[in-house]
C-alpha cells in the first residue's frame, strides 16, 4: 500500500483555507490546474511510497513511540508559494522547530522499519494545493496566498495516511486519502 505520515488539520481551519483557495479558483488557468480536493489537504511529514503488508506494525510502532516523544505543538496555515512551476502551497507556521522534528522522527521510523525512502530533502512544512505542468506560472495564486492567515490550532496527532492514485483514467479524478492509524502526540 502507498503510505506517508502526516499532520492533518481540523475540519475549522480546512473550512478557512477552502474559502481562500475558492478565490483562487476564479483566477485565469485556474481550470488547467489539478487541484487537491479538501479530503486530500494535509502537512506531509515522510513519505513511504509503496510499503509491504508486513512492514506496517513495526512501521506502526515507530510511529507510535515518534508520535510518544513529541508533546503537542501549536500550527496555522499562512501565505503561500510554489515549487517551481510543479505545486502550488499554503504555507505553515508556528513551532516549525517541533514540526520538523516530528517529520525527522516519522522518517527514521520509516528507515528502521525497513521502508525503503526517497533520496532525503530538507523537509519545507507545507499543504499542497494544486499541481501543474512544470512550466505552469504560479506567481499570481501564490500573490493572492499571501495575504491568507489562518487560525491556530494544536497538533495533537500523528497520523499513517494511505493513498491510493487513480485508476480509472476519468479526466479529473483525484487521489483518495484514508487514514489507517492515529497516534497521540506526548505522553
Amino acid at each position: 500500500m502507498r503510505l506517508f505520515a502526516a499532520v492533518l488539520p481540523p475540519a475549522d481551519v480546512v473550512d478557512e483555507l477552502a474559502t481562500a483557495v475558492g478565490e483562487l479558483h476564479r483566477l485565469p488557468g485556474a481550470d488547467g490546474l489539478r487541484w487537491t480536493g479538501r479530503p486530500g489537504w494535509h502537512c506531509t511529514l515522510a513519505f513511504y511510497g509503496e510499503v509491504d503488508e508486513e512492514s506496517v506494525p513495526g512501521l506502526s510502532e515507530r510511529l507510535a513511540r515518534a508520535a510518544h516523544r513529541t508533546p503537542a505543538f501549536p500550527l496555522s496555515l499562512c501565505g503561500g508559494g510554489h515549487f517551481g512551476g510543479r505545486a502550488l502551497w499554503a504555507g505553515v507556521a508556528g513551532e516549525i522547530r517541533t514540526l520538523r522534528l516530528l517529520a525527522d522522527r516519522a522518517e527514521a521510523a520509516g528507515r528502521k522499519a525497513g521502508v525503503t525512502l526517497a533520496d532525503h530533502r530538507h523537509y519545507r512544512p507545507h499543504l499542497t494545493l494544486a499541481r501543474g505542468r512544470s512550466d505552469t506560472a504560479f506567481d499570481a495564486y501564490a500573490g493572492v496566498l499571501d495575504a491568507f492567515a489562518g487560525r491556530e490550532w494544536t497538533v495533537r496527532e500523528l497520523c499513517l495516511v494511505r493513498s491510493e492514485l487513480p485508476r480509472s483514467g476519468v479526466p479529473g479524478e483525484r487521489p483518495r486519502y484514508e487514514t489507517v492509524r492515529r497516534w497521540p502526540l506526548g505522553a
